[in-house]
């Protein structure tokens, strides 16, 4: 790192993003706190915004809140309801990255003539000797690795990112901001999708549309056989299990969503493996393969396990990842994200396997 250099730090307001200011601070970085206020209920974005400001002031740092809430709501809101209202299951946090936090971190650094900025994300980057590359790797606790959500990054946000927490793991996170009596350190754990209180996406896209997200449907077998009823495509998801109110010795689980028939086609849990994944607008980090495909590693989803298989790119823009072992529920609107040992290849969207949307 390059001491006496100025950076500005993303805050959250929790323990990691603390932390991150607190080594940059601690290493002789000149640090400048960025917290984005994101649609909230008015009390819920005071108390965000009053345990930034305590951070800011333990760490003795500035610290600059930046309106996004208009930005967010279209660029994040509006499209994870169309997306669900569409079949699809989205992945807010991975469009948040590159959309929000980075593009408008970037923004600020620009207008502040600031040459670096921070997150405290598990991951790592940098640039090998000889590369004209920026690299991202996963971060060294694979438990709490979020290079799946920093895959759409550009070059020009790696090559001036820093990720001060990526060599290190949550617990050591937790001991050292206790240790440094960083205000947040016994914070909990952030939820995934920061815009909905506890887990009830159903009623949030319901409470954005009204009622019209609530259209009852059939939903049928492989061979088209009718075997019950839905109240809305947006309540589902591929692999789903509960929630779909048949009768039967053995479960159903949801196999695909047809939003313009108004259908869910449903199967057996045997049924909803597959071996390849096509993705679209794919973001290469590392190099495109010279010769159109590689051996590498995937994830389906945030939680999933790597699983290896055969990267070929079908154009610029489009792969299709063959894993060696089928894998179960791939789920379009999810992320693809390949890896080579612990490096990032890039990621792009998965979409259904007939092409179709």
């Amino acid at each position: 790192m390059n001491r006496f250099s100025e950076v500005a730090v993303a805050l959250s307001g929790g323990v990691d993003s603390s932390l991150a200011a607190a080594i940059l601070k601690r290493s002789g970085w000149r640090v400048h706190g960025v917290h984005f206020l994101l649609p909230a209920p008015p009390r819920v974005a005071d108390q965000r915004i009053g345990r930034v400001r305590e951070i800011g002031g333990h760490l003795g740092i500035p610290v600059e809140v930046v309106d996004v809430r208009e930005e967010f709501d279209r660029l994040i809101i509006k499209p994870f309801v169309q997306t669900y209202l569409k079949g699809f299951t989205p992945s807010p946090c991975v469009s948040c990255n590159p959309l929000i936090k980075f593009a408008y971190l970037r923004g600020y650094t620009l207008k502040n003539s600031i040459p670096c900025l921070a997150t405290g994300h598990y991951v790592r980057s940098g640039r090998g000797e000889g590369e004209e590359r920026s690299g991202l790797w996963m971060g060294r606790d694979h438990r709490k690795d979020q290079s799946y959500f920093l895959h759409r990054l550009s070059q020009d946000l790696l090559s001036m990112a820093l990720f001060p927490l990526g060599d290190m793991t949550k617990d050591e996170v937790r001991r050292l901001a206790r240790d440094m009596a960083i205000p947040s350190h016994s914070s909990p754990e952030s939820q995934e999708i920061c815009f909905i209180s506890g887990t009830d996406y159903r009623g949030f896209i319901e409470q954005q549309t009204g009622v019209k997200a609530r259209k009852r449907g059939t939903i049928v077998n492989r061979d088209g056989r009718v075997i019950g009823e839905h109240s809305g495509v947006h309540g589902f998801t591929i692999g789903q299990r509960h929630g779909l109110g048949i009768a039967s010795s053995r479960p159903y689980y949801v196999m695909e969503i047809r939003p313009e028939a108004n259908q869910l086609v449903v199967g057996r849990r045997e049924e909803l493996y597959s071996l390849s994944v096509n993705a679209e607008d794919f973001n290469w980090i590392g190099d495109m393969p010279l010769g159109g495909e590689i051996r590498a590693h995937a994830r389906i989803r945030y939680r999933h396990r790597p699983g290896s298989g055969l990267l070929k790119v079908l154009s610029p823009g489009k792969v299709r990842f063959t894993f060696d072992t089928p894998q179960w529920a791939v789920t379009p609107g999810q992320a693809l994200v390949c890896y080579r040992r612990d490096r990032v290849v890039g990621g792009g969207w998965i979409r259904k396997q007939d092409g179709k949307e």
